[in-house]
């Protein structure tokens, strides 16, 4: 699936350090302000502790993990919207982004200035959310001029489209996010070739230091209370842990540097599963000697279209899907035990594919 999360946030705030714990793409690092001039791209493996589940039970030559595409785009400031700092190109990869991973800096260090001058996650949230809107309304006001044109060339239907626009823009201009703004899902479609950047949904992770990486810090205690009314996932993540975590070469010190810590899991394994939810995205897989596959696919997908994220072949000549879920596979342990028991399900091209689900693809070119 060709969708991408895009990392953002204020320079310096650490998310190219969070970037480089979950991806082959090592991206550079420094304590400069406006020290890169690009955008980084990783394919992030997805964590799913369902593929080694499955393995358990179905010996394979190779476990594949599905993949999601993170874009680290470089730090931001006042003004991006305008040129700032590296400014508008980045806006501009940002566009091409489907969904967005705002990194905030909530922790102390003297020597790491904060490029306002002080840690204050909530004024760097609305900081960043004003360079975005105003980005967003000059993409409006240039559809405005267009439709304008066609109103005074006859277009019956431009007016309308202008109505829609101007209702953005108002919205946008009262400091709302274009993911908020009160139109139907049909009058939604006039502005969906313009990629509004505070249209994308938007998750929050909250970068603290050691000491607050399990109960966070009154920082953090600041985002959750300003975000409270808005739907929306807010991560605490030690970044410097996630970096010296991602150094260690076995599971097993990984576990052990954790346990230290008091943590279960690597933070950037829930963040990487949060962005795959972020992007409307759900798993099903592939089992067999050969390999244990997951695959990715959008949410509400019927069997055709999940068939089609494994080859075009297979969506072209559907026929039926044979599906075993999740948990009746972990209950009882086989393929062939789901067929003794009627938990293999013949499913025709109306099927919605559920997430877990393990699909055996009958297909004819």
């Amino acid at each position: 699936m060709a969708l991408q999360c895009g990392i953002v946030g204020l320079t310096n705030v650490g998310k190219t350090t969070i970037f480089n714990c979950f991806s082959d793409t090592k991206a550079q690092i420094t304590n400069y302000s406006f020290s890169t001039n690009k955008s980084n791209i990783g394919m992030v493996k997805v964590p799913d502790p369902r593929l080694y589940e499955l393995e358990n039970y179905q010996p394979t030559e190779k476990v594949i993990q599905t993949t999601v595409e993170i874009v680290d785009i470089p730090g931001l400031t006042k003004g991006s919207s305008t040129g700032e700092g590296i400014g508008n190109k980045f806006l501009a990869d940002l566009r091409n982004t489907d969904a967005i991973i705002h990194v905030l800096r909530c922790f102390d260090d003297k020597n790491l200035l904060h490029v306002e001058g002080s840690v204050d996650p909530v004024r760097d949230i609305e900081l960043l959310d004003f360079e975005l809107q105003v980005q967003d309304i000059e993409s409006i006001e240039r559809k405005i001029i267009k439709y304008r044109k066609l109103v005074k060339a006859g277009d019956k239907k431009a007016k309308y489209v202008i109505e829609v626009l101007n209702t953005y823009k108002n919205h946008l201009e009262s400091f709302q996010s274009a993911r908020t703004v009160p139109v139907s899902d049909e009058d939604k479609e006039y502005v969906a070739d313009l990629f509004l950047l505070t249209s994308k949904p938007v998750m929050y992770v909250c970068n603290v230091d050691e000491a607050s990486a399990i109960n966070g810090n009154k920082y953090v205690d600041s985002v959750k209370e300003a975000l409270k009314y808005q739907d929306t996932e807010i991560l605490v993540i030690a970044a410097q842990i996630e970096a010296e975590i991602s150094e260690l070469e076995t599971k097993e010190e990984r576990m052990e540097f954790l346990e230290d810590f008091g943590l279960s899991e690597p933070g950037v394994n829930k963040l990487i599963r949060s962005a795959y939810a972020l992007l409307n995205l759900q798993t099903f897989f592939t089992i067999g000697p050969k390999e244990i596959r997951a695959w990715t696919m959008k949410k509400g997908m019927n069997a055709p279209q999940a068939a089609g994220v494994i080859h075009s072949d297979l969506e072209r000549g559907f026929i039926r899907a044979e599906v075993i879920k999740y948990n009746d596979f972990m209950e009882l342990k086989s393929e062939q035990k789901c067929k003794e028991k009627g938990k293999l399900y013949v499913e025709g091209k109306s099927y919605i594919v559920d997430d877990g689900d393990i699909l055996h693809i009958r297909f004819n070119v």
